[in-house]
């Protein structure tokens, strides 16, 4: 699969040209320039051609360490692994200084580049984009990403461009499409497993971006000292151990009475979207300043969207002491977390690398609890002996009684428990059946689901007849 990247200055509509190609709504889009800081990859497709995208920052001139110089040489790593560059301007403004200067940039890169002159739509529009001639990157397609014009002109530039890369399969000979469709040379399907989706989460400048840095071993995502710096979703692919990894960098979360800019509510909406479609999230809390109020809402969130828990505390080479005060924390966890005790409490350091092998292996097993299935024979075992521990409560003069027990599915853990009347348990017998299940069966760090089915009576209908 070749590689494409989106380059141009702020604002000229590279967000929603990649949007498009995606076909989701996958980065922020604002009026504001700006908004796009990290580099973003996806899927695209454009007609029968599949390819890897780059959303990039917009090109801005800047010392090297400052936030646009920072954003830039993110934008030039881009460059660097892309096969192919859509050089983007606004061809409702024309050709700025900006775009000559940036030009220049990408005409050094010695790769196939496509001129895309974006916002056509219009007469002032299809006016501008002939301006692009004049900036000797060849002939600019017209284009408006917003409302879908010039997708076929751009196809036919990209196959021009790439023409190996672009090669159908039908051109390339049976053997070869039949790898496009998945199968090996002998007709055997290829193993492909699907990667485990993690994502971070956590207040403002918990240290989220440099700690994936250093999980990755590359400056990958922006970072800095200014509060805010992560706003889209930035979903990374590689392997640890191994095992396919896909995880999310998510923008910082703070209460929504706090909230007053547009910009910032996309981001948390965004965050938290990640959070739910993910299978474990790492809460990462500043050790420093642990467990804040918005800390346990967010831990709350992740248990009632039924996500397996790793608790993060990054910064942990600031700590002083560290022994007392990890076993601190990890009984503060455990007293201010009841609904997923047990999680996994991770010290690590994004600045220096500690803990982070042991962060990963605390997601790897979390995962497999989360996805864990326990027989009903077992269960029922189990069940017999903590009802003879402590029986149900009676309701009415009648005890509560339970059958038996088993297990619906997991992801996560999910058990429904059969009787009479047992509408009328308490919740806090329930409680003592989950917190069981979790020691007898080693379920810390994933929330416990559990309902109730009352059993209608086998012998119910001779009853009623010798009546």
């Amino acid at each position: 699969m070749f590689t494409i990247a989106i380059i141009g200055r702020p604002n000229v509509g590279k967000s929603t040209l990649f949007n498009r190609l995606v076909g989701k709504k996958l980065a922020l889009v604002d009026d504001r320039p700006g908004v796009t800081r990290d580099r973003r990859e996806g899927e695209a497709k454009l007609g029968d051609l599949v390819f890897k995208i780059i959303d990039t920052a917009g090109l801005e001139e800047g010392d090297s360490a400052s936030l646009p110089g920072r954003m830039r040489a993110q934008t030039e790593m881009a460059i660097e692994l892309a096969d192919a560059i859509f050089f983007v301007f606004d061809s409702r403004i024309g050709l700025t200084p900006d775009d000559r200067f940036f030009a220049n940039l990408v005409r050094r890169a010695d790769k196939p580049l496509i001129l895309i002159a974006n916002k056509a739509e219009g007469r002032a529009g299809q006016a501008g984009a002939i301006e692009g001639y004049d900036l000797g990157l060849g002939e600019p397609v017209p284009l408006s990403a917003e409302h879908g014009d010039g997708f076929a002109e751009l196809y036919a530039a990209l196959r021009e461009a790439l023409p190996e890369e672009t090669e159908l399969p039908a051109e390339r000979g049976e053997s070869e499409a039949r790898l496009v469709l998945g199968e090996d040379e002998d007709g055997s399907e290829l193993d492909i497993t699907k990667p485990l989706r993690i994502a971070i989460i956590g207040r403002p400048n918990a240290g989220k971006s440099t700690l994936l840095n250093r999980i990755l071993g590359q400056d990958r995502l922006l970072t800095g000292p200014e509060p805010g710096l992560t706003r889209d979703t930035i979903g990374i692919d590689f392997e640890w151990r191994n095992r396919k990894i896909k995880m999310f960098d998510t923008a910082g979360l703070r209460r929504r009475a706090r909230i007053e800019d547009k910009l910032e509510k996309l981001a948390g909406a965004d965050a938290l979207r990640a959070a739910k479609f993910a299978e474990v999230v790492v809460l990462l809390l500043d050790a420093t300043i642990p467990f804040e109020n918005q800390d346990l809402t967010l831990a709350d969130l992740v248990e009632r969207e039924g996500r397996a828990l790793v608790i993060g505390l990054n910064k942990w080479d600031l700590i002083e002491a560290k022994g007392s005060k990890l076993s601190e924390l990890r009984e503060a966890a455990s007293k201010l977390l009841p609904q997923v005790k047990g999680a996994p409490v991770v010290p690590v350091s994004g600045a220096t690398g500690e803990g982070v092998e042991k962060l990963m292996e605390a997601i790897v097993r979390v995962h497999e609890i989360w996805n864990k299935r326990i027989s009903t024979a077992r269960l029922n075992r189990w069940l017999a002996g903590a009802l003879e521990q402590s029986p149900p409560p009676a309701v009415s003069g009648r005890r509560i009684k339970i059958r038996y027990m088993t297990q619906l599915r997991a992801r996560p853990p999910y058990f429904i428990l059969f009787g009479n009347q047992l509408d009328a348990l308490p919740t806090s017998y329930e409680r003592f059946l989950v917190n069981g299940l979790r020691q007898a069966f080693d379920l810390p760090g994933v929330p416990i689901r559990m309902s109730k089915k009352t059993s209608e009576n086998p012998y119910g209908h001779r009853k009623s007849r010798q009546r």
